[in-house]
């Protein structure tokens, strides 16, 4: 039986008295790249706050790998394999590049259920596959481009060693080259064994990539499917996403 990396269960999350998650469920198989869409709004960055333990739900479980993290740390949450990709970036801008990523780093424990099934990713396996941010490994980030930043992020976040990794809105006031470069190494660490949920606002990258598709329509699943049988069923995106 195939193992799912991620499962989120009738999860039910608040701000203050705001209801942003009703009911919300969705799968993520081992070694595949889930696409979470919707509209601003429509929950999905609670969907990874909630997933990494920085917004506890007030119903439902987060379970990654068949161990419940429901209400753990992030931290905890992290030692189960998981790893977020930040909106925004968040990177430690008066750090340099080498700094960020040795800020984040966590040796696996080989013995444990939690550790990878690839080589560790070492400062050295990030500049290998950003010879960029190996350029300019003394460099304050803050003084990197926006398209280098984001590389940073992508790093600093396998240097965790994750098993799971979220990643929200990666293409985000980047340029279309860059953007594409950031899409190609996606697709990399796909291809690598890892399991991704990545959220966008442009569905069309997400459908070129993923292999399933989740849309949320203010806070509640929409719809569940693939690329390819959401284009079978005819489903009109455009109520659930505007434009496509």
């Amino acid at each position: 039986m195939a193992t799912n990396a991620l499962s989120l269960s009738n999860i039910n999350a608040y701000y203050g008295d705001s209801h942003a998650l009703t009911d919300v469920s969705f799968e993520l198989g081992e070694a595949r790249m889930l696409g979470l869409l919707g509209r601003n709004g429509a929950g999905k960055s609670t969907c990874m706050n909630v997933t990494m333990g920085l917004l506890p739900p007030r119903g439902g479980e987060v379970i990654v790998f068949g161990d419940k993290v429901t209400g753990l740390s992030p931290e905890m949450v992290a030692a189960h394999g998981v790893a977020l990709v930040p909106q925004g970036r968040r990177i430690f801008k008066s750090l340099t590049v080498r700094e960020n990523l040795m800020v984040a780093a966590r040796k696996p424990n080989a013995g444990s259920k939690h550790a990878t099934k690839h080589d560790p990713w070492t400062a050295e396996t990030v500049f290998a596959m950003f010879p960029r941010l190996h350029e300019r490994h003394k460099q304050i980030a803050a003084h990197l481009s926006g398209g280098e930043q984001q590389m940073l992020a992508i790093g600093r976040a396998l240097m965790g060693n994750p098993r799971v990794l979220l990643m929200d809105e990666p293409s985000e006031g980047l340029a279309p080259q860059i953007v594409a470069e950031v899409m190609a190494t996606i697709r990399k660490l796909k291809e690598s064994g890892l399991s991704i949920v990545l959220v966008e606002q442009n569905p069309r990258l997400v459908f070129d990539v993923a292999d399933d598709i989740v849309i949320l329509n203010t806070g509640r699943v929409a719809v569940v499917s693939t690329p390819s049988q959401i284009e079978k069923d005819g489903i009109d995106l455009r109520q659930h996403l505007g434009v496509f």
